[in-house]
């Protein structure tokens, strides 16, 4: 069997160091063409479905204020807003003003608050939606297995939707001209830098992964300006892993985020931020398509990197994939 073959390659890398009866508008129409999301060619990003409106409002969730947030995230959780719901009876639940609610709604880019119920109501009664509120249905482990599947499926697309290019161009430049990369990550997140560790060592690319919190601020307080620290977080807020980045960045190291949370700490403290935002389950919190989504990532800064080799990358994964081709057991 061939080895595979990396191609595009350009400048070389070191290789040691490598109730209302009123019909709402539709969704789709009541989003401004421009918002904070908006790529370089002033054009926001296309949300083809119900589930992209929840993507777009939690990444504007840092344009609002605290209290502004927290009625938006209680909306969500309730999930009981319908066509019929009145601004009134939402004010009061929410114990604000009827006028705060509208203000929120113009600042997430709705019209107003026919338009923000709308959106509501339309992702209340989506299949991820209902996947979080029926896991405890009377569903035979096959419907369960399917619906857990396509929630899976919903997520990734929506993180396709919100990968930044230029911030993988950017992290995938880091990572090949620095000279030392220490990736740090906890719990789940530790075996997301695990396999981006072993992933850069096919192709020569050498990286140290961390998960105790000492040996992090060990290492981080090593680093220097030619280095780089990759933080892996889903939360954005795992204490460890930010106090290491913050040692680290008093040395000029830079850093790269891979977290689920732009709004996070985490994010705040990163020079480059590569985010996933996947909705969480109610019931599985961070779940497994929160993973894969982190692994997409690695795989495209993985590939990025490679690109930039100069043809050292597909000689070294050919040499790394011969050498442990003898390990594998032929029946």
């Amino acid at each position: 069997m061939n080895s595979p073959s990396l191609s595009l390659v350009q400048s070389p890398v070191r290789s040691r160091q490598f109730i209302e009866p009123t019909s709402a508008p539709t969704v789709q129409r009541d989003f401004p063409v421009m918002s904070p999301l908006s790529g370089g060619n002033g054009m926001a990003p296309a949300m083809p479905d119900v589930n992209g409106i929840a993507l777009r409002i939690r990444s504007l969730l840092p344009t609002l204020t605290s209290l502004e947030a927290g009625v938006v995230t209680a909306l969500f959780k309730k999930r009981t807003i319908d066509e019929r719901t009145l601004l009134k009876w939402v004010a009061d639940e929410m114990r604000v003003s009827e006028a705060m609610v509208v203000k929120i709604a113009k600042k997430l880019g709705f019209s107003g608050f026919r338009a923000f119920r709308s959106a509501l109501a339309e992702y209340n009664n989506f299949p991820t939606t209902q996947l979080h509120a029926e896991l405890f249905a009377n569903d035979s482990a096959g419907e369960i297995v399917q619906k857990v599947v396509q929630a899976s499926i919903k997520a990734l697309e929506q993180n396709l939707a919100v990968i930044e290019q230029a911030a993988i161009e950017k992290a995938a430049k880091y990572l090949s001209s620095s000279v030392l990369r220490d990736f740090y990550g906890v719990g789940g997140s530790a075996q997301v830098a695990r396999d981006a560790a072993f992933k850069f060592l096919r192709i020569g690319v050498r990286a140290s992964v961390f998960d105790d919190s000492q040996m992090m601020l060990m290492s981080a307080c090593l680093l220097e300006k030619t280095d780089v620290a990759v933080a892996f977080s889903h939360s954005g807020q795992t204490a460890v892993v930010i106090d290491a980045v913050r040692q680290a960045r008093r040395n000029g190291t830079r850093i790269i985020a891979v977290t689920n949370r732009r709004s996070s700490i985490l994010a705040q403290e990163s020079d480059v931020v590569l985010c996933s935002n996947v909705e969480e389950s109610l019931i599985t919190g961070e779940n497994a398509a929160a993973r894969i989504a982190q692994l997409i990532i690695v795989d495209a800064l993985f590939l990025a990197v490679a690109q930039k080799s100069s043809g050292i990358a597909e000689r070294n994964l050919r040499r790394t994939t011969s050498v442990v081709r003898g390990q594998r057991s032929v029946w």
